[in-house]
């Protein structure tokens, strides 16, 4: 399962960066430079883990990427403030009550990236920790 899990979510990571160069604004989320180069370097990691790596390196991936995003999802509620994100070139969505400024003006999340990551966190560990019945039995 955490070879699936990441060659899908590997797929999606490439085409949230794609897209965010096309639609900065797209749903809410704050797709600038940085995040998207964020999402693409994340997607081909994930789609290594899916296509070359061993079962065992794939549930690892999958293990460690839900915790990173799990506590960027649960960093981003806790640190972040109100306020109006201040990256160039993103459409303005009104104010938000969690805006985390990770790099100010480059990387800021608002609450519905934080949900997201949460949610891919959920996914990444559902993933890795499924797969832990199936090492035994998998050739590596």
């Amino acid at each position: 399962m955490a070879r699936t899990i990441a060659k899908v979510l590997g797929i999606v990571f490439i085409l949230v960066g794609v897209i965010g160069f096309l639609a900065p604004g797209m749903l809410g989320f704050h797709l600038n430079l940085a995040h998207n180069l964020i999402h693409l370097v994340s997607g081909a990691v994930a789609l290594y883990f899916g296509y070359s790596a061993t079962l065992s390196g794939a549930r690892l991936f999958c293990i460690i990427f839900g915790v990173v995003y799990g506590l960027l999802g649960v960093a981003g509620f806790l640190l972040g403030g109100a306020g109006n994100h201040g990256v160039e070139g993103v459409p303005a969505h009104g104010s938000d009550s969690s805006l985390f400024r990770v790099l100010p003006g480059s990387l800021e999340l608002a609450s519905v990236d934080h949900i997201f990551h949460i949610l891919l966190a959920v996914v990444f560990l559902i993933g890795g920790f499924v797969t832990k019945a199936d090492i035994d039995r998998a050739v590596d």
